[in-house]
């Protein structure tokens, strides 16, 4: 459960990131690099794909800078996994309401 997201930070669970992060079905990684900053490839995903989540919330910042290629929605979606991308304090709403009943995982960039 995402308890508060502000720029640059967010809390998880009683603890606090500053670095963009991956909230898993049983974990978080606190330290999420994309290959290109600010566009979203298929390779920054792999990870994430292999957990075979049902729903894959991004978030694209507080301004929402990061772009999502329609090449790599096409790529997530061919995995049979629905992507749901917002700003970074919409994408937590979303998370947390769709964490109570299905298997979700959310990538999200916490600056921009």
């Amino acid at each position: 459960m995402i308890e508060e997201y502000n720029f640059g930070q967010i809390k998880i669970k009683g603890k606090i990131y500053t670095s963009d992060v991956i909230i898993y079905l049983d974990k978080v990684d606190g330290n999420w690099w994309r290959k290109k900053g600010h566009l979203l490839l298929p390779q920054d995903l792999k990870e994430i794909i292999k957990e075979k989540p049902d729903i894959l919330v991004i978030g694209t910042g507080n301004s929402g800078l990061m772009k999502i290629p329609p090449s790599t929605k096409q790529w997530v979606e061919s995995q049979e996994i629905k992507l749901i991308d917002a700003a970074t304090k919409k994408a937590c709403f979303i998370y947390n309401q769709l964490s109570k009943s299905t298997q979700v995982i959310a990538a999200l960039h916490l600056t921009c």
